[in-house]
């Protein structure tokens, strides 16, 4: 299934807008700023900077007319990635230290809280065997957020000083 996204300059769906049915670098060649947007299907990461960088936010199935507001965003939304669905399970693992050191644990489902499930007080590496994920910086799925599909993550340090407290696997019943 793809996925649509449509994006517009101004708030309340007005202005130019943009359609797209997959990862987009750069808005910039389409319109010259995004203030709101209408998720017609599947589920999006929104990057604040191009090339899917600067801080992450998701989106899901719905319309945003003020996403800015609503997510307390300061800058509008510059690049997206369409996240695929996935069918199956999920599996990860965390280590509490860099290049998958220290100690480890294997998750196959959402976790609210490392610390009250792991004792861990945060994790600085993974591998991402199955599935899509959703890491926050604060317990309960709050704070800023980074999405991981599968691969290996050596090192978080390099994401803007983040360090994640829970995590949770991102699926169709979100709908």
């Amino acid at each position: 299934m793809m996925g649509k996204a449509i994006f517009y300059e101004e708030r309340n769906f007005q202005g130019r807008s943009y359609e797209c049915m997959g990862d987009c670098g750069d808005f910039s060649s389409y319109m010259s700023r995004c203030h709101s947007c209408r998720v017609e299907s599947g589920c999006w990461m929104m990057y604040d900077n191009p090339n899917y960088m600067g801080n992450q936010y998701f989106f899901r199935r719905g319309d945003y007319a003020d996403y800015m507001s609503m997510f307390s965003m300061s800058n509008c939304i510059r690049s997206c990635r369409m996240i695929p669905m996935h069918r199956g399970s999920y599996r990860m693992k965390i280590y509490d230290r860099e290049n998958f050191m220290g100690q480890m644990y294997e998750m196959m489902d959402d976790c609210d809280s490392i610390m009250d499930r792991y004792r861990m007080s945060h994790c600085q590496s993974c591998h991402v065997m199955e599935g899509h994920w959703l890491f926050y910086e604060q317990p309960h799925y709050r704070g800023r957020m980074s999405y991981f599909r599968p691969g290996e993550y050596r090192s978080f340090s390099n994401m803007g000083g983040m360090r994640f407290m829970s995590m949770r696997r991102i699926m169709d019943s979100w709908h």
